[in-house]
């Protein structure tokens, strides 16, 4: 005896558990990487995504070897793990909501609501593609393989895992059903209008009617289907594109989104700190669309509106 207790997982259980959680935490941190709207992109915000991440794709896990020994509790860790991820969308909700008076604009609880029930579905994805990959192996395993292919069957089947739920979960974004171009600020006294629409009457003073003049931008946003301007009419669809615009650039002074019903235009003017055109267009174009505000065609295909 050398004074340890007896073996209580074998050697392949071992890489079965390690290579699950490896490619359930990979998974994580990839999707963290290709997020655009660069939330979070602080240093904090990074570490405790990929902690919960390993955390997740830890109890996917090692769900399959616990099962394997008839410790069926292990689908009560599951059940847990679902709930805690209900608990990482809330309080990301509550988070973002604490820091709305600070942004140059509101996000809006359209946004809100969206970007913390992304948080949340990430989370599955560690868990999903560690679940998986550690079944593949575990299926492997009983034709008696070398653990040299048990662990590559692993990785090939979680990353093609990963492939299908990042495709499924990957949203539209305005670029993809609108056009985006800019557009003349006219300014008339006090009354501001671009394209004709009217904007705000509130440039009541010189300097104001001149830094609107001289350093304002407008952008008019048309949706390149009818249905879509559904969506981009949605106030809080308009918001998220106004938040996206004045975080990437600043705003100095005044920001306005407008609406004009007979059209179908939707037009965004501020006031920047920076003046970058491109970035601009770019920013709107990546705003994503709000799964709150979409609409189904089947819906509006429907017998009711047929009639």
């Amino acid at each position: 005896m050398d004074g340890r207790g007896p073996a209580i997982i074998s050697t392949e259980d071992l890489w079965l558990i390690i290579i699950a959680a490896a490619m359930g935490t990979m998974a994580r941190i990839l999707a963290l990487k290709v997020d655009y709207k660069q939330y979070p992109s602080y240093p904090n915000g990074y570490l405790i995504h990929i902690v919960l991440a390993f955390i997740a794709a830890a109890i996917g896990a090692v769900a399959i070897p616990a099962i394997k020994s008839n410790n069926y509790t292990a689908v009560t860790f599951l059940a847990l793990a679902v709930q805690h991820f209900r608990d990482v969308r809330k309080t990301e909700r509550e988070s973002l909501k604490s820091l709305e008076q600070t942004e140059y604009t509101p996000r809006g609880d359209a946004y809100i609501d969206g970007i913390s029930k992304t948080f949340e579905a990430r989370n599955y994805f560690a868990l999903v593609v560690s679940l998986v990959s550690a079944a593949s192996m575990e299926i492997v395993a009983t034709y008696h393989v070398p653990i040299i292919w048990q662990v590559l069957v692993g990785i090939v089947v979680g990353s093609i895992v990963y492939q299908l739920i990042s495709r499924f979960s990957k949203g539209n974004s305005v670029g993809d059903v609108a056009s985006v171009r800019f557009a003349e600020i006219k300014v008339e006294g006090s009354v501001i209008s671009v394209e004709g629409i009217f904007v705000t009457n509130l440039a009541g003073t010189e300097i104001a009617q001149k830094m609107i003049s001289e350093e304002g931008v407008a952008v008019v946003i048309e949706a390149n289907q009818k249905h879509a301007t559904i969506a981009l009419h949605n106030f809080g669809q308009r918001q998220a594109i106004l938040f996206e615009a004045t975080r990437t650039l600043g705003a100095k002074r005044y920001n306005f989104t407008r609406k004009d019903y007979e059209t179908g235009k939707v037009i965004l003017l501020f006031v920047p700190i920076v003046k970058d055109n491109d970035k601009l267009l770019k920013v709107i174009k990546n705003t994503p669309l709000l799964e709150s505000v979409k609409k189904s065609h089947a819906v509006l295909r429907s017998k009711v509106t047929e009639d």
